[in-house]
C-alpha cells in the first residue's frame, strides 16, 4: 500500500520537534545550542517540516530571493543522507537562476539594508555581525557575486565564505588585493566573535562594553601590548575595510545589469552571441563577434575581467542607437589600453566608470574621436563617486595648468601643444559630461534642468577657449618679446564665446586691442600686436592630433577689409565716427577673455555707451535691425533647408531669440542694468524682471533657444561635425534623439516636438521684434 503522507508528516513533525527541544533545553549540564528553524518555507508561519516535493513546490513558486540566497549554504548534516543529498540536487537548478528574478540585485540589496535598520540604535556600535562593517557584510558581497556569476561559472558554487572569495578572485570577479582584505577581515572579525562567545557560552555577537571583558577579548586575540586599544583600533580598521568594500562590490551598477541578462548569456557561445546581437540591435553581429573574441579570448586574467564586463557593457551600448560603434570603440580603447593596470580595474570595480564610458562611446563621434586621440583620459569616468571627475574645470584651475606649463615648455610650439592637449581632454570631459547628463546613468539620472546642462557645457567650452588663447597669448610673447610686449595686448570675445555659449564645434569669434607702451611708436607697437596675432591663429590651426581653434576676427571695424589689430585709440575714433547699428548690436556680447586685463576693462568703458545708449534706439534704428534680419533670414538660409528646422537662422530658432533679446537690451540696457550682460538667457530672465517680456513669452523664448542649443550640441556630438540642421542619415537622427530623450521609433515625435516649441517661439518675436 502507498505511505500515508500525513502519518508520515505526523511523525518527522513530532521527531524535529523534540530533537530541537533536546538540543536547547537547559539541564544541569547546561544546553547544547538552539536550533532556528526559521529559514525554512514560509518561515515561523510554516509547517516544521514538509515533503521534498512541497520543497519544491514552494521555492518555484512562491520563494523570496533572500530564501535562495540562504539556500548557498545548505547541505545535508545528520538523518538519511542520501534524502539530504537529494534536497540540494533539486534545489540547486533553482539558486542558480535566482540571479535571473526581476529586481534581483534591488531585492538583495534591501533585504540587506532592513537587517540594518533594526539593530536597535544602542547597539548598532557594538554589533559584530549585522552592523555595517560587519560579518554579514562580507557574506552578502560575496553571495551576491556567486549568485549572479555564479550562473555560468561552477567553480563559485561554494557554501563556504572564504572558499567562495578565493574562487571570486581566481576568476576575476573581485581584485586580488580586494579579496585579500576581506579575507583578512573576515578572518579578524569571526575570530572576535568566537572569543566573545567562547566566555561563558553566551550566544551574542555584540562587544562588551566593560575594560576588563575587552582587555580580556584583545589579550585572547593575541594583543599584548594594549589589549583594549589595540582591539578597538583593528576592529575599527577591519570594519572599515569591510564598508568600503561592500559598498563597491555589493551596490556595483554592473551587477545589476549582469543579474538582468536572460539565462546562458553570461558566457557567450558563438551562436548564442550572434543571436543576441542580431536581437540587440547590433547591425553587424559577425564584426562584432570579432571585436568579442578579441577582447574575451583566452585564459588571463585581462580576458576573464573582460569576459565579466562584456555582456553588460553589450547591453549598455544597445541601448545606445549605435551599438556596433559603441562596441568598436571600446575594442579601440581595450586595445590602446589593455595593458596599463588601473584600466580594467577601473572599470570592474567602479560601477559608474563602466557605464559611463558604454554611454560616452555609443552616443556619437566626437567624445569617443577625442578619447582615442589620448586613451587615459578614460580614467576621468571613473573619478570619484556619481563619476565626480567629469565636472567641469573652471577658468582658474585651467588658467593654472596651462600657464603653469608655458612657463616650463621650451620654446612656443611645445607651449602651445600642450595647450592644445588640455584642450582636447577638457573638451571630452565637457562632452562626457554632457552625454552623461543628457542620456543619465543608474548611478547618475538625466539631468533635470536641461538649461541648466545647456550653460554648464556652454561655458566650460567658452572658459576652456579663453584659457587656451590666454596661454597661447603668454607662449607666443614669451618666445618673441621675452616678458614685455612693446604694447598692451587684449583679446576681446564676441558673439558666443563673449556670450559664454560657445559649442563644441565654434570658431573663437574675437576683436583684438592693443594700447602701445610708453616711449613706444605707433607703428612698433602696431607690428609686435599684428605679429602676436598671426602667430597665434598659425600655432593654433598646426596640423596635430589635437583639434584646431580657429579665431574669427570677422566682427571687427570694417570686417574683413580692416586692420586684424587696432590700438585702444583707433577703435575709440572708428566708433565715435563710423560705427553702424549693427556694431553696436554686435559689442552687447563684447567681453574681454585673455591679455591686458586693464586694457580689456577701459575697451568695455569705451563701448558700453554704443552698446547701451542713452534713451534706447530711435526709430530709423530699430527698422534698419528689422530689416537686416529680414535680409539675413532670406539671404544665408541655405537653399533647400527646411526653415522648420534650422536651428540657427530657422523659424523660432536662435537667431529670432538672440535678436529679441539684443533688441530689448540696446533698446533698454540704459535703465535696467540687469540687461547689461553678454548672456542671452540671463539677459531674457532680466527683461522678464523689470516686466518687458511677460513670464509666458520669456519661457516660450528660453524653451525654444534651449531646445536649438541642445540640437546644435547633439548634432556635434553625434557627427563629430558642425551643423545647424538634424541630420539626414536615420541612425544619426536616432542618435541625436536619444541625446534628446526620446526612445527608439520616437524621432517623429521629436520633429514635431522641435516644429512646436519654434513655432511657439516665432509668435512671440513677430510681436516683440517686428511688432506685429
Amino acid at each position: 500500500p502507498p505511505p500515508d503522507e500525513g502519518k508520515a508528516l505526523r511523525a518527522a513533525t513530532k521527531l524535529a520537534a523534540h530533537m530541537m527541544r533536546i538540543c536547547s533545553e537547559t539541564t544541569v549540564e547546561g544546553s547544547i545550542w538552539p536550533v532556528d528553524a526559521n529559514l525554512r518555507p514560509e518561515g515561523r508561519n510554516g509547517p516544521l517540516v514538509r515533503t521534498l516535493a512541497s520543497h519544491l513546490a514552494y521555492y518555484q513558486r512562491w520563494a523570496k530571493t533572500w530564501e535562495f540566497q540562504a539556500l548557498l549554504k545548505a547541505r545535508p548534516v545528520a538523518g538519511d543522507l542520501a534524502l539530504g543529498r537529494e534536497y540540494v540536487d533539486a534545489l540547486e537548478p533553482l539558486v542558480w537562476k535566482a540571479a535571473e528574478r526581476e529586481n534581483f540585485v534591488a531585492d538583495v540589496q534591501k533585504m540587506r539594508r532592513r537587517v540594518i535598520e533594526n539593530i536597535p540604535a544602542a547597539e548598532i556600535d557594538r554589533e559584530l555581525k549585522l552592523a555595517p562593517g560587519g560579518l554579514r557584510d562580507v557574506e552578502f558581497a560575496v553571495q551576491l557575486l556567486q549568485l549572479v556569476h555564479g550562473r555560468a561559472d561552477t567553480s563559485l558554487r561554494s557554501g563556504t565564505t572564504l572558499v567562495a572569495l578565493e574562487a571570486l578572485a581566481a576568476g576575476g570577479y573581485v581584485g586580488r588585493e580586494d579579496a585579500g582584505r576581506l579575507d583578512d577581515a573576515y578572518r579578524f572579525l569571526r575570530t572576535m566573535e568566537h572569543r566573545i562567545q567562547l566566555y561563558q557560552l553566551r550566544r551574542t555577537h555584540l562587544v562588551p562594553v566593560e575594560q576588563t571583558d575587552q582587555r580580556r577579548l584583545g589579550r585572547s586575540m593575541g594583543l599584548r601590548t594594549d589589549p583594549v586599544t589595540e582591539l578597538n583600533r583593528e576592529w575599527k580598521r577591519h570594519a572599515t575595510v569591510v564598508r568600503r568594500l561592500n559598498e563597491k562590490l555589493f551596490y556595483r551598477p554592473l551587477l545589476d545589469a549582469v543579474a538582468q541578462l536572460a539565462p546562458g548569456e553570461t558566457r557567450l557561445s558563438p551562436e548564442a552571441a550572434r543571436e543576441r546581437l542580431v536581437a540587440l540591435g547590433y547591425v553587424d553581429p559577425a564584426a562584432a563577434l570579432r571585436h568579442l573574441e578579441a577582447l574575451a579570448s583566452g585564459v588571463t586574467r585581462k580576458a576573464a575581467i573582460q569576459r565579466t564586463l562584456l555582456p553588460v557593457l553589450l547591453g549598455w551600448f544597445a541601448d545606445s542607437a549605435d551599438p556596433d560603434a559603441g562596441l568598436l570603440n571600446f575594442r579601440k580603447v581595450s586595445d590602446a589600453l589593455g595593458k596599463t593596470p588601473w584600466y580594467l580595474r577601473l572599470l570592474r570595480d567602479e560601477g559608474a566608470a563602466a557605464e559611463n564610458l558604454a554611454r560616452v562611446l555609443s552616443a556619437g563621434r566626437l567624445a569617443p574621436d577625442l578619447l582615442m586621440r589620448a586613451p587615459e583620459a578614460v580614467a576621468l569616468l571613473g573619478d570619484g563617486d556619481g563619476g565626480s571627475g567629469l565636472e567641469p574645470r573652471n577658468r582658474a584651475h585651467l588658467d593654472q595648468e596651462i600657464l603653469a606649463a608655458v612657463s616650463r615648455a621650451d620654446g612656443a610650439v611645445q607651449a602651445v601643444t600642450f595647450a592644445r592637449g588640455v584642450r582636447r581632454r577638457e573638451l571630452f570631459r565637457t562632452a562626457a559630461f554632457d552625454i552623461v547628463g543628457s542620456y543619465g546613468t543608474e548611478t547618475q539620472p538625466v539631468e533635470a534642468d536641461q538649461g541648466a546642462l545647456v550653460d554648464r557645457v556652454g561655458g566650460a567650452i567658452s572658459d576652456l577657449t579663453a584659457a587656451t588663447l590666454a596661454g597661447t597669448l603668454r607662449a607666443v610673447v614669451r618666445e618673441g618679446w621675452g616678458d614685455t610686449l612693446p604694447t598692451r595686448f587684449a583679446v576681446i570675445g564676441m558673439g558666443r564665446f563673449g556670450g559664454h555659449e560657445l559649442g563644441y564645434g565654434s570658431d573663437a569669434d574675437v576683436l583684438f586691442v592693443h594700447e602701445p607702451r610708453e616711449g613706444v611708436a605707433e607703428r612698433e607697437a602696431s607690428e609686435a600686436a599684428n605679429k602676436v596675432v598671426s602667430e597665434m591663429r598659425r600655432l593654433l590651426q598646426v596640423a596635430s592630433s589635437d583639434p584646431p581653434l580657429l579665431i574669427d576676427a570677422d566682427l571687427r571695424p570694417e570686417g574683413k577689409s580692416g586692420p586684424l589689430v587696432r590700438s585702444l585709440k583707433s577703435y575709440e575714433a572708428y566708433y565715435r565716427r563710423w560705427s553702424l547699428v549693427w556694431e553696436s548690436q554686435a559689442l552687447l556680447r563684447a567681453e574681454p577673455v585673455a591679455g591686458d586685463g586693464d586694457l580689456g576693462r577701459r575697451f568695455i568703458e569705451l563701448i558700453d555707451p554704443l552698446r547701451y545708449p542713452a534713451e534706447g534706439l530711435g526709430d530709423d534704428a530699430v527698422r534698419e535691425i528689422r530689416r537686416l534680419k529680414a535680409r539675413m533670414e532670406s539671404e544665408r538660409l541655405p537653399r533647400g533647408a527646411d526653415p522648420t528646422l534650422h536651428t540657427k537662422l530657422g523659424r523660432g530658432g536662435l537667431s529670432d531669440v538672440e535678436w529679441t533679446v539684443q533688441l530689448m537690451q540696446l533698446q533698454h540696457g540704459w535703465a535696467e542694468p540687469g540687461l547689461r550682460t553678454t548672456r542671452t538667457r540671463a539677459a531674457l530672465a532680466a527683461a522678464c524682471a523689470a516686466e518687458l517680456i511677460s513670464a509666458e513669452d520669456a519661457e516660450t523664448l528660453d524653451e525654444a533657444w534651449v531646445l536649438a542649443t541642445r540640437v546644435r550640441n547633439a548634432v556635434m556630438l553625434v557627427r563629430g561635425r558642425a551643423g545647424d540642421t538634424f541630420p539626414s542619415d536615420p541612425r544619426e537622427l536616432a542618435a541625436v534623439g536619444r541625446y534628446l530623450g526620446y526612445g527608439p521609433g520616437h524621432v517623429g515625435d521629436m520633429l514635431d516636438d522641435y516644429r512646436r516649441t519654434t513655432r511657439l517661439a516665432r509668435g512671440v518675436v513677430d510681436v516683440l521684434f517686428y511688432g506685429a
